[in-house]
């Protein structure tokens, strides 16, 4: 069978609603052998200047990565599109090829996933964070001071015992880490046309999950029931005093990385939601680490098994968020230090970059575009001196969408076929 006849008939199997003739091409091309792609993601690695005319990728001392940088090929990935700020599931999305305008799915299935909730078809889950608001009802802190786990589940514990259930409704409530948590609601006939409730915004009340367009809602007129019993009972709380929700959603059928790639994947993240995005699309955890040390050495270790291994590292994202631009330094100087471990596994190709940027100066993601690197065989030279924002502008990979990369190491792996005759 030709590959236009493959991905044709790969097309008409597939979801009407999806487009997507690159990944099917891909697919369509795509086979195995026993080279081994390793995705290091530095999360929310990309940065802005601070008062110093420098990002942290800048200020860091970083040999390891710099010297990557003059043997591999270097370029700037763009998450989703120009200018649109990427969320956490899309940005790994377009990582592991998907086209993050066509795959699409609310933050609750990745995180519900993530904590290994047993998700259900008829299931609508949510991300939640608990928050703090003030005595006028505007939120105070987003985050509610990084509660701990363990306050956490002190106070789902007080939401599950005072909670008056609709009828015929499951309601579910799962710590995810710190001040996140799950909410998951269950019954044959819910949808997921629910409003966030999350402003992203401090100074402002929280939004109503049944306002308009969602006012038609009746699953989005039970997320409002619930979230305004929390906010009764959650009132005496010093800082975990009310919940915002985000990211609504039913789990989707896609197609699976194992079948689109054609390699045998494993995915190595300690943080609930990137086990999750994971998960969504097929690639099974096989360890959960969180130190820079541990990602490399457990990244280096499921090499002996898996043909491609997804490495996350969280710490890079989280200082950014909390705008502390010195610890985002020691986050890079510390994974630098860590990657002999990984480089003694000699990946054949090895690719680090972040799934979107996380400027300190912002204190959140952002639309810049992310720096890449990528050692490989075969690469026609154009390297950089030094692994950063700036220098990666001149390297071979130049600016492409993150949705191309992984097909450009698989390239460079020899994992895909020629097209046509």
């Amino acid at each position: 069978m030709t590959h236009v006849a493959r991905m044709a008939m790969q097309q008409k199997q597939g979801d009407a609603m999806y487009e997507d003739y690159y990944g099917n091409l891909i697919t369509s091309l795509a086979m195995a052998n026993d080279k081994k792609i390793v995705l290091l993601v530095m999360d929310g690695l990309g940065d802005a200047p601070n008062a110093t005319g420098k990002t942290p990728l800048q200020a860091a001392i970083k040999p390891n990565l710099d010297a990557l940088a003059g043997q591999s090929a270097c370029g700037l990935l763009v998450p989703v599109a120009t200018a649109v700020t990427p969320g956490s599931g899309p940005g790994h999305l377009g990582l592991f090829g998907y086209d993050p305008l066509i795959y699409q799915v609310g933050r609750g299935v990745l995180s519900a996933l993530g904590v290994e909730f047993p998700l259900e078809d008829r299931d609508v889950a949510a991300r939640l964070n608990f928050c703090t608001i003030d005595k006028s009802g505007n939120i105070a802190d987003r985050r509610a001071g990084r509660i701990p786990d363990e306050e956490n589940r002190r106070v789902l514990e007080k939401i599950r015992k005072g909670l008056k259930t609709p009828a015929g409704v499951e309601v579910f409530f799962t710590t995810e880490a710190e001040h996140r948590a799950v909410l998951v609601l269950r019954e044959n006939n819910l949808d997921d046309n629910i409003g966030d409730t999350d402003p992203q915004h401090t100074g402002v009340p929280p939004l109503k999950a049944n306002r308009a367009p969602y006012d038609k809602s009746p699953t989005a007129a039970i997320a409002a029931n619930i979230i305004e019993q929390v906010q009764k009972m959650l009132a005496d709380e010093p800082k975990a005093n009310m919940i915002v929700a985000r990211g609504f959603a039913k789990h989707p059928a896609w197609p699976k990385f194992p079948d689109r790639y054609k390699v045998k994947p494993a995915a190595v993240a300690g943080y609930p939601m990137y086990r999750g995005v994971a998960k969504l699309v097929g690639i099974p955890v096989v360890a959960k680490p969180t130190t820079a040390q541990d990602v490399c050495a457990e990244a280096a270790k499921a090499m002996a098994e898996h043909s491609f291994v997804f490495a996350h590292f969280k710490y890079t994202d989280k200082t950014g968020e909390d705008g502390d631009y010195d610890g985002k330094v020691k986050r890079i100087e510390e994974m630098d230090k860590a990657l002999p471990t990984l480089l003694a596994a000699k990946p054949d190709v090895l690719i680090i970059t972040g799934d979107h940027s996380t400027p300190c100066v912002l204190k959140s993601h952002s639309w810049h575009p992310v720096p890449v690197l990528m050692k490989a065989p075969w690469l026609r030279g154009g390297q950089v001196a030094k692994f950063d924002e700036v220098n990666c502008r001149g390297g071979e990979i130049g600016t492409i969408p993150s949705r191309e990369l992984l097909p450009l190491a698989m390239a460079h792996a020899g994992k895909l076929e020629k097209f046509g005759a």
